[in-house]
């Protein structure tokens, strides 16, 4: 050892891990309620909470329920809600003509809840897959998902729910031109001040099977949908969707699914810098909400680590259906 070594290590990290305070202190990420989408899912009825069963904790409600669950959510301090439509099969056809429905169970339930609690932001869904008797983002014509035609119906959706008081629009469909035909329509239509949430980076990924239960949608479905979600080996091809939708007028994007993809999160922000969501699915939350009934794991700590590991990587905020339980931990 030189006369100038010192006899103990240089450095100890643990000094900075010893007390609650010390770790807040120098805490590099933070969570907060700030941060927190709640993907919420809306059926016809009246004063109906129906369960999820293939996601514990999660319901299907009528509008009226809606309408006192975002109440609650606002008071908690959550910013915005995602709503989701489950339709009734019976309604579902080939061109998907419910979808642009002013009075279509989304619209109204966006009407209803901006109009009971005004505070809070209302993001939407813009795919055809709840409507589409096939069960497909876009309209199939002799098997194949057609593109343009499928633009044009997307655009009108997205004008209806521009018109019922969304803030945030969701292009979820992964069509090519979608968020540049949207955009021009909402100008054009005085719609100027909607953003556009893109599902840029959505991945034809095995971890949305639960959403489709809860959208009516997985017993539809005929064939895949690998000819229009991104391959899941394909990171620069995400980066360049991510890149083309901002170009053409998404104010905000999103990766999807969630942790599986945390790479692609950190790059897209740090590529871009814009607005960065990732969208902590069906299939992730199921799996911790049936680990934790099992006794196989602390269902609340793995819920907000894995938030954190979102927050982490680059996201700006999360859509997790966790969002109510997550934001009365944080406020204590």
């Amino acid at each position: 050892m030189s006369a100038n070594q010192a006899p103990f290590p240089a450095t100890r990290f643990r000094r900075l891990r010893q007390t609650d305070a010390i770790r807040a202190l120098t805490r590099e990420t933070q969570l907060a309620v700030d941060d927190l989408i709640w993907p919420v899912f809306v059926r016809e009825g009246e004063s109906i909470e129906e369960p999820i069963p293939s996601m514990p904790g999660a319901h299907r409600y009528s509008i009226n329920c809606l309408v006192k669950s975002a109440r609650e959510a606002a008071a908690l301090g959550i910013p915005a809600i995602c709503i989701f439509p489950y339709t009734d099969p019976s309604l579902k056809t080939q061109g998907c003509e419910l979808a642009w429905d002013p009075d279509n169970i989304s619209n109204r339930a966006i009407r209803a809840v901006k109009d009971a609690v005004p505070e809070i932001a209302v993001m939407t869904d813009i795919a055809l897959d709840p409507y589409n008797i096939n069960g497909h983002d876009g309209i199939v014509r002799d098997g194949v998902i057609v593109n343009d035609e499928t633009v044009e119906a997307l655009v009108k959706m997205g004008l209806a729910q521009a018109e019922a008081g969304a803030d945030i629009l969701g292009p979820s469909d992964m069509m090519d031109g979608r968020i540049g035909a949207i955009r021009t329509a909402l100008e054009a239509e005085g719609h100027g001040n909607v953003a556009i949430m893109s599902y840029a980076a959505k991945f034809a990924s095995a971890y949305y099977g639960p959403f489709r239960d809860a959208v009516g949608a997985s017993g539809a479905l005929t064939g895949d949908k690998n000819t229009y979600q991104i391959d899941p080996a394909n990171r620069q091809q995400a980066l360049r969707c991510v890149e083309r939708d901002l170009s053409e007028g998404a104010d905000m994007v999103m990766v999807k699914p969630g942790m599986p993809y945390l790479d692609i999160a950190r790059e897209v922000k740090d590529t871009f810098g814009a607005p960065t969501y990732a969208y902590q699915v069906s299939g992730e939350y199921a799996m911790i909400e049936a680990a934790a009934q099992q006794g196989w794991i602390d269902g609340d700590k793995v819920m907000l680590e894995s938030l954190m590991a979102f927050r982490r990587a680059g996201c700006d905020g999360v859509l997790t259906y966790f969002a109510p339980r997550v934001a009365q931990i944080l406020n204590g």
